[in-house]
């Protein structure tokens, strides 16, 4: 039954099985309804993501140097999701990131959940789960800036710590290139996405997604969602899996290798007054192949305030704290978030 595999995904995602049946055939008896499980949907397509070349930033070209940034804001506007190249990332550090990465989670469960590396940010599954269909067949170290200075927390990972401290930065530099060419086209001041995130507000997170026995119309590798953040970048293996919504469809991605790709958070959208779109994404399971990616979410200190650029704004004032508490509150007592809606005049 894999109970004792690392981590036990299929002992809890077969409970949850369980409950969700006995709750489907009362809620069958109670009004015919045989729709209550909602797992992945067909893949209607494959896409590739708007491509960007972040040389055309550089050109010598004032023509082209034009074009790009208008690219990253249309891809912005009407994707929220787009995917870059000629980033100032080497593969070396790209390649030795994943490496680290994989050693970290080929440590024995029971010791990821007990180890006090960065303050136990391991997670697994999703615990807030009530339904199947809640739940995400995969494990995460979700890491907080602030600690990669910290070499005591680090324990025995100091070469994962040393990878960290040389790819957050580069993280940093691409995703605030990105977000200021965005408010700068909103008519934001070009220092504004600098003055509100840094490297002590930024998140990185360590994602894997084991292999799965079960089908990938019946269990999600991440269930759908929308980042919460400003902008978030993914750096990701050739597995494939993940997919996002466009034009009503869910639609796959077509994996590059030379790409990182980059999506608008829910605090872009609101603070563009809906010009950028966060789109909601998932990643379906993959009964043959691990999955490995690494996201880095830009993101404020949870008490800057998010407010319209422009008037009326279609959005109310409200920190990033409140955003993410009522988040948290959402998902514990619904099993899902709102999001931004919550927050329309």
């Amino acid at each position: 039954m894999m109970i004792d595999s690392n981590p036990p995904l299929l002992h809890h995602y077969q409970a949850l099985l369980r409950k969700s049946a006995k709750l489907q055939h009362a809620n069958n008896n109670k009004n015919n309804n045989r729709t209550f499980e909602i797992h992945n949907d067909p893949i209607v397509d494959e896409c590739e993501l708007p491509l960007i070349d972040l040389s055309g930033l550089e050109s010598c070209n004032a023509t082209e140097r034009v074009a790009c940034t208008a690219a990253i804001c249309k891809a912005a506007s009407e994707w929220g999701f787009f995917q870059v190249v000629n980033h100032g990332i080497s593969t070396e550090l790209l390649r030795n990131m994943k490496e680290e990465q994989m050693k970290l989670f080929k440590v024995p469960f029971d010791r990821k959940v007990t180890c006090e590396i960065l303050n136990n940010p391991y997670r697994w599954g999703t615990p807030t789960a009530t339904r199947s269909n809640q739940f995400s067949w995969s494990e995460a170290f979700h890491i907080p800036l602030t600690k990669i200075s910290d070499a005591a927390s680090w324990g025995e990972f100091t070469s994962l710590r040393e990878a960290i401290n040389e790819f957050a930065p580069a993280m940093l530099k691409v995703s605030r290139l990105l977000a200021s060419i965005l408010a700068e086209n909103l008519g934001y001041p070009n220092d504004a996405i600098e003055k509100l995130c840094d490297a002590s507000t930024c998140f990185l997170r360590l994602n894997h997604y084991p292999s799965c026995p079960k089908s990938q119309d019946e269990i999600f590798g991440l269930v759908p969602h929308t980042d919460s953040d400003f902008l978030t970048i993914l750096y990701q293996d050739q597995v494939g899996g993940l997919q996002l919504m466009k034009d009503s469809k869910w639609v796959a991605v077509k994996p590059n290798p030379d790409a990182l790709i980059v999506n608008i958070g829910d605090l872009f959208q609101a603070w563009s007054n809906d010009v950028y779109k966060s789109v909601e994404h998932k990643v379906v399971a993959n009964d043959k192949m691990d999955r490995y990616s690494i996201a880095y979410f830009l993101c404020p200190s949870y008490s800057t305030i998010i407010n319209g650029y422009r008037k009326p704004s279609l959005y109310r004032k409200f920190t990033f704290g409140e955003y993410r508490h009522r988040i948290q509150e959402d998902i514990k007592n619904i099993g899902h978030k709102i999001g931004l809606s919550r927050f329309l005049l």
